[in-house]
């Protein structure tokens, strides 16, 4: 492939790193990860309602890594809300969990930015060594996506992407985050969810797992071979070399 078409592609996928770089460091700062409806169990069941009766017991509330805001109704009007995961929530949510999300969101982000630095040197310098060039890029992308090496096969390589999206998966459906921060401090009622979805942020990082992959794919495109992509006959016959000499 020409020069100039490879400049070309390098500096589109250094353009969607940088685009995702900013969308990830965007969505760990607003609370727009999870919108959660939750009832009002026990004034609920005082009053015996049903139908649309319910709707008088239904709170909502949407939060993110760090903070989020709702509103309470158990049939006495809406109770509106504010929210901290640190310090106020520590002792109810999954903290090793929680911490883990965060730690991996950052480390993704940082990724991201090298990577983006790492491609416009590709198009635009002279990269001198191999960590520089698209070896190192492909190490930057599919450490920031999914992969299995030839040389490691069987052992897959989990992404950073992944392992947030996983993680804060299972913080929310297996450990119920949503319905112990609906019951934060609340002796007299008792909460529980009803739904529960994904909003903004947590996409972003979806999005950006898929844009590691496709920059993956950019660069073989400009010819670059995939690492450790060698056949077994080509190891056999250097095998067999190294013990001829």
């Amino acid at each position: 492939m020409p020069n100039q078409q490879k400049k070309v592609i390098f500096c589109m996928a250094g353009v969607l790193s940088f685009v995702c770089a900013l969308g990830l460091v965007t969505a760990l700062g607003i609370p727009l990860w999870i919108k959660a409806t939750f009832l009002c169990k026990t004034g609920a069941l005082l009053v015996n309602a049903s139908g649309q009766e319910l709707d008088k017991f239904m709170g909502e509330m949407q939060y993110g890594l760090f903070h989020g805001e709702g509103v309470r109704q158990c049939g006495l009007g809406a109770r509106p809300f504010r929210f901290s995961l640190f310090p106020d929530l520590l002792q109810v949510i999954p903290v090793s969990i929680h911490v883990n999300v965060i730690l991996f969101s950052t480390i993704l982000v940082i990724l991201t930015m090298v990577g983006t630095a790492f491609f416009m040197y590709n198009a635009f310098g002279k990269p001198f060594e191999t960590l520089h060039g698209p070896l190192g890029l492909y190490l930057l992308s599919f450490i920031s996506v999914a992969n299995r090496l030839p040389a490691l096969q069987h052992q897959p390589k989990s992404s950073c992407g992944c392992l947030v999206m996983i993680l804060f998966a299972s913080e929310v459906k297996i450990h119920h985050l949503s319905e112990k921060i609906a019951n934060y401090k609340e002796g007299t009622y008792a909460y529980k969810t009803q739904s529960e979805k994904y909003t903004t942020s947590f996409w972003v990082v979806f999005i950006c797992f898929f844009v590691h992959f496709l920059n993956g794919l950019l660069i073989r495109l400009t010819g670059f071979q995939f690492p450790f992509a060698k056949s077994k006959d080509t190891e056999t016959t250097n095998v067999a070399a190294d013990l001829m000499y």
